[in-house]
């Protein structure tokens, strides 16, 4: 593009009226260099923007990142960041966005995906409503850097198992699925490597575990999955549920749930529940991180 730019300079009789080496996209004017960019993901914006002065200045313009923002996104700073400066660009909110935001007390954080724009949360464990977590003999909260809440449920043993929660928030308009983040055995780190204790890991190829999900809009979607392959964090998919308005907060509730006191399990992790745009259901599912429950 660069070649068919410095073209422009060539006079009738052919000679170049301007070095060709001296002109390219950098010397086009930043707003039509923003008008250009404006088609590239925000990573690849990013790396424009170090190439020199024009794309740098370029890469700043509010109405390149205004698209790349959910159309919500005045609603969502509100909920998540709170007040911000008058004249924060838009660069600058979408660069706050994308990190790890908490918020209810610090049992839920929130945060765009950087290559998409796409709305993401997470629920750690102790935003949660489980049976028995107040009683050590079930249930303990441990550290752990595994999580990114630094904190998970660890199910030691009991007779019934469940888990409930809820969220309410301004989702932007789409499709989103809904996990629990689970992992069977419990891991820890000696001389720098990575084990996982499986001791107490019993009763979850007896019975599948049930999920299931309910929208303040009359959305349901049930599924049950056998819980397996110990040592390894996996995503178990609960159902889907659709946006149609951004203007309003959607309700969800969840739960997860194995009551059948015929028999005890234990040896489970609990970190958290996430919520993400459904398209990034294929990503965990080429990571091997993906565990398809069967719906009901």
């Amino acid at each position: 593009m660069g070649a068919n730019f410095s073209a422009l300079f060539i006079d009738q009789d052919g000679l170049s009226s301007v070095s060709s080496s001296s002109v390219g996209l950098g010397d086009l004017p930043e707003s039509c260099l923003a008008s250009i960019i404006g088609y590239l993901d925000p990573p690849e914006i990013c790396k424009l923007a170090k190439l020199n002065r024009a794309f740098r200045g370029a890469s700043w313009a509010d109405f390149v990142w205004e698209s790349k923002l959910p159309p919500n996104y005045q609603i969502l700073v509100d909920k998540i960041l709170g007040f911000v400066p008058e004249k924060l660009g838009k660069r600058d909110i979408y660069t706050r966005l994308c990190r790890a935001n908490t918020f209810d007390g610090g049992t839920k954080k929130v945060w765009l995906a950087k290559s998409t724009g796409g709305v993401c949360m997470s629920i750690s464990s102790k935003g949660l409503q489980i049976t028995g977590i107040d009683d050590r003999r079930y249930w303990n909260h441990i550290p752990t850097e595994e999580s990114r809440f630094c904190s998970i449920a660890y199910l030691q043993q009991i007779w019934w198992f469940e888990v409930d929660g809820e969220v309410e928030f301004p989702f932007p308009a789409g499709t989103y699925s809904v996990f629990f983040r689970l992992q069977l055995g419990r891991a820890s780190r000696r001389f720098g490597r990575r084990i996982c204790n499986s001791e107490h890991v019993h009763g979850w190829d007896i019975k599948p575990v049930r999920f299931q999900l309910w929208t303040s809009d009359g959305q349901y979607a049930t599924s049950q999955c056998t819980l397996s392959d110990p040592g390894e964090w996996f995503h178990y998919h609960v159902g889907d549920f659709n946006v149609e308005n951004s203007n309003s907060s959607t309700k969800i509730k969840l739960s997860m749930t194995q009551i059948d006191c015929t028999h005890t399990k234990g040896g489970l992790c609990l970190d958290s529940v996430v919520i993400y745009p459904s398209k990034f259901r294929e990503r965990l599912k080429h990571k091997g991180f993906l565990k398809c429950a069967k719906p009901m």
